[in-house]
């Protein structure tokens, strides 16, 4: 055998160790929006099924690295390769994925435990094996003989550039294309294809010649020194900084920005993105570049915030999306900049994958659960400025030893005036993008003209966000819930004429409190909103009264605010299906709405996924099913499926009809209702129009009336602002194996560009 690796065999390793982190970290990233997905509808969709799945990712992500840690101290090289080969194909026996026996309903409470617990049971196998490739890997790479070997990082670049492709295509190419059956199937086989590789792998590893195959490590690594803990901490809070803003970012553009689905897709991109371009042997972007903006996009994310959410969607979106890319390349930078020699390398990637897991803890557990509105975003921006490295001298020295009283003076000076109601605070409330605008900026102008210490910066921001509290964007009086399925909003209006249900900027419900005049609102409230009796829901509602001429027996989806508790008619029964307990508990709050209260005093809504709920309600009972979950957010899909819709025929009573309520900024779901009702032998009958009296809280709606016959709707057949619509042949129909949330999209972008 040859003492030294030729020049063909180099380039072996280099293309089989390549391939098999590619296709490990594709599999990693596509196994997470895959389960996630056949997660999802046992948890209404909410957007934080994707939080708890990214600290469960995140947890077993620091196993596999810990596992991959203790395994590369064994002193035998044949030990690593044939343990984890027998892991991977114990793993690979428990394919496909699928939600394990007993997992399939979920609790009344403690949802996020139960999620966890999920996932566990449920690919934790798998996916620990997937998370331990990339460190194991690369420590294999370093003893192959490689030139490259005494620096393997470029291969962690080659592992997130499979993590980022696997990201983008998902919602771009698999889900439109594939139903979650064969997606599972191709994963499946992918996985069988990795293994071959990682084989390959180890099959080099123990060719290699006897004087670098042994598991000494490169000479130029043998002396030195162990990363001090002072390091390794740091290491720690660099990871998990950017990781807890990862999902503070996502949950505050879904919640305060837009409630838009696939959101959550860019931020993780652009995060992955951060680690492809910093361990690049010759980065893209330099890491003094990224150091120079880093104040820059604190001080913008700061501005952002004191604007709202209601400007410009792209510019906002985009914005916070570009500041925490720029962050996150600072914070990574700085990983990078101080990894250690390769005879380190698993423990490294064991401290970046604590300080995930910990920062992601944080944002996706614990702060859900501390704090009634997304705090932890403007927290981690202000620990953001504690990730620049240690400075030099100060500029003008003579001047920046008076900073701290000066900062102390002027927190004072703009805190102080929120606790009154005088001239000073209303000015300062008149003006509060530029105050806090200010403050942000002066952080920025520390950082690079005065090259300030880092503390000094992170008090600076810590006062302007302080400012955002004191000085909110809503107009009116705010008060926020929060729960596992998101963060509402109740606020009153400035003059307390109405009170509104807001997510994001996304309105649940409404409710008068006072007339024009300011005398206060008496007798029965009015259903306003979505559910005025003009409008398309309260229009159906009365046509199918009309046509049945008797009391009605009702299911309602989905509470809100309570409003269409006083849709009912004396005599009638009318049951509705919740999720959120919080969600019940706001709209009985007579505080915030007295819909209820004035209306169904002895209400008791069925608590959990209606999905699941509904389905154990007796057949052919109902005369009308509204379904009331499709306003603007993350919608919940399995509710608006082929099987769903099979449901709720089922329980209609033999004239009763189903109405859809699918109006929506950013998906286009009248065709979708449309499709799934033909499916099923049932006509449909679209309503989309504007009131025109938005200023009254009274919006227009999109409504879908779906019956057997045509009989069954009554006069809405005939009227003319309901239109008799066929199922749209070139469009496939969601089923609970498929469903294309993208094609919805661009349907919506289309509509608003005719």
């Amino acid at each position: 055998m040859n003492s030294e690796p030729s020049a063909s065999r180099n380039r072996l390793v280099l293309v089989v160790y390549t391939a098999a982190i590619f296709v490990s970290a594709l599999l990693l990233f596509s196994v997470q929006p895959l389960f996630t997905k056949m997660v999802l509808p046992r948890l209404g969709g909410s957007p934080a099924v994707w939080s708890v799945a990214m600290v469960f990712f995140q947890s077993l992500l620091l196993a596999g690295y810990a596992y991959a840690h203790v395994l590369m101290k064994s002193k035998s090289r044949l030990v690593p390769v044939a343990v984890h080969l027998v892991l991977l194909v114990v793993a690979f026996l428990t394919l496909p994925l699928s939600i394990r026996d007993g997992w399939g309903e979920p609790p009344t409470s403690g949802y996020a435990f139960w999620l966890l617990g999920l996932f566990a049971v449920s690919i934790g196998l798998p996916f620990f094996a997937l998370a331990a490739n990339n460190p194991l890997l690369q420590a294999w790479f370093v003893r192959t003989g490689h030139p490259n070997g005494p620096d393997p990082y470029f291969l962690y670049a080659s592992s997130n550039i499979g993590s980022f492709l696997a990201l983008l295509s998902y919602p771009v190419l698999l889900e439109p294309m594939f139903t979650l059956r064969t997606q599972n199937l191709i994963w499946t086989g992918l996985y069988g294809l990795l293994i071959v590789l990682i084989a390959g792998c180890g099959a080099l590893l123990l060719r290699a010649p006897a004087k670098v195959a042994a598991l000494d490590l490169p000479a130029d690594d043998a002396n030195v020194p162990a990363p001090s803990w002072l390091t390794r901490a740091r290491w720690i809070f660099l990871a998990a900084v950017p990781s807890g803003l990862l999902i503070a970012v996502t949950a505050h553009i879904s919640t305060d920005v837009a409630a838009a689905p696939l959101l959550w897709v860019l931020p993780l991109s652009l995060y992955l993105l951060t680690w492809v371009l910093v361990f690049q042997s010759r980065p893209l972007l330099p890491h003094k570049w990224m150091l120079l903006a880093q104040p820059l996009a604190i001080a913008g994310v700061v501005i952002l915030l004191a604007v709202g959410g209601e400007q410009n969607l792209l510019l906002t979106l985009g914005g916070h999306q570009l500041c925490f890319f720029i962050i996150a390349m600072a914070c990574h930078g700085e990983l990078a900049r101080t990894r250690p020699a390769a005879k380190y390398l698993t423990g490294f990637y064991v401290a970046l994958s604590f300080g995930g897991m910990v920062g992601g803890l944080f944002a996706g557990l614990i702060a859900p659960f501390t704090f009634s509105w997304v705090a932890e975003y403007p927290i981690l921006l202000a620990l953001a400025a504690l990730c620049r490295p240690p400075g030099g001298a100060e500029r003008l020295p003579r001047w920046s030893g008076w900073y701290w009283p000066f900062l102390a003076a002027l927190a004072v000076a703009l805190i102080a005036p929120s606790y009154s109601a005088g001239d000073t605070f209303n000015w300062l409330d008149d003006h509060r993008v530029w105050v806090i605008g200010a403050v942000g900026v002066l952080s920025a102008l520390l950082a690079l003209a005065l090259n300030a210490n880092r503390w000094k910066i992170f008090a600076t921001v810590v006062v302007a966000l302080v400012l955002l509290r004191a000085y909110p964007s809503d107009d009116g009086r705010v008060e926020t819930v929060r729960s596992f399925f998101g963060v509402h909003k109740i606020v009153v209006t400035a003059n307390g004429q109405y009170h509104v249900l807001m997510h994001g900027t996304t309105i649940h419900g409404a409710e008068k409190f006072k007339n024009d005049d300011g005398t206060p609102a008496a007798g029965r409230p009015e259903p306003i909103t979505y559910y005025h009796k003009d409008g398309g829901i309260g229009r159906a509602i009365t046509a199918m009264r009309e046509r049945k001429a008797a009391p009605l027996k009702v299911a309602v989806i989905g509470l809100g605010s309570g409003t269409l508790t006083c849709a009912s008619a004396p005599g009638e029964d009318w049951k509705f299906f919740e999720i959120d307990q919080t969600m019940i508990d706001t709209a009985r709050d007579p505080k915030y709405f007295t819909y209820i209260q004035s209306c169904e005093p002895d209400l008791k809504p069925v608590i959990g996924d209606a999905r699941l709920t509904f389905a154990k309600e007796a057949d052919g009972i109902y005369d009308l099913i509204i379904v009331d979950a499709y306003s603007s957010d993350a919608i919940p899909i399995h509710l608006a499926t082929e099987e769903a819709m099979a449901i709720y025929k089922q329980k209609l009573a033999p004239q009763g009809a189903v109405v859809m309520h699918v109006s929506n900024r950013h998906l286009e779901l009248a065709s979708v209702v449309v499709g799934i009702a033909d499916a099923n032998d049932m006509k449909s009958w679209v309503y989309s129009e504007d009131s025109g009296r938005d200023n009254e809280y009274i919006f227009s709606t999109s409504v879908v009336v779906s019956a057997r016959e045509e009989a069954d709707v009554g006069k809405l057949a005939s009227s003319e602002v309901w239109t008799e619509t066929e199922a749209d042949e070139k469009q496939r129909v969601w089923t609970d194996d498929y469903s294309n949330v993208l094609g919805a999209v661009f349907r919506r972008l289309l509509d608003g560009e005719q």
